[in-house]
């Protein structure tokens, strides 16, 4: 049973909805970083500015591994490339990096609102969810 559980199958109907969706999720990733990296932060409200103030470069660095790499792996989705697979993966655990730094770092912690924590946990979790798609999708035979 578990052998035909992967087996090769026909590309399902619904793969190029979520290799779309994947894609505009990154983008959207993406052009968030740019405004983060290119604000002001002297016109950011004192609680931004303190949370961007205390933002390690290493956090900023996995930010960005994250969203540009996981538009490249959204877009090998969208190729129907195998390649989507690996750097997914990349992306998710930048995305890891990224949210357990939000958490560790005491002073970037205590500037950031619980909101902001949900929207970290909720990029994490559609990070994985992509990843385990392009996974999915690389073991049904769908990438080439």
């Amino acid at each position: 049973m578990r052998d035909n559980l992967y087996s090769r199958r026909p590309l399902a109907r619904w793969y190029w909805a979520g290799a779309i969706a994947s894609l505009l999720f990154m983008a959207l990733g993406c052009v968030t970083y740019l405004m983060h990296v290119t604000a002001d932060p002297a016109s950011l409200p004192l609680d931004q500015r303190a949370a961007f103030d205390a933002e390690p470069v290493w956090l900023t660095a996995a930010y960005a591994i994250a969203v540009w790499i996981g538009l490249a792996g959204a877009l090998m989705l969208l190729l129907r490339r195998k390649l989507a697979q690996p750097l997914m993966l990349i992306s998710l655990a930048a995305v890891v990096v990224w949210l357990a730094g939000l958490l560790l770092v005491p002073n970037l912690r205590e500037t950031i609102s619980s909101n902001d924590l949900a929207v970290a946990i909720a990029v994490a979790a559609i990070t994985w969810t992509i990843f385990w798609f392009a996974r999915h999708s690389a073991k049904r035979g769908w990438l080439r």
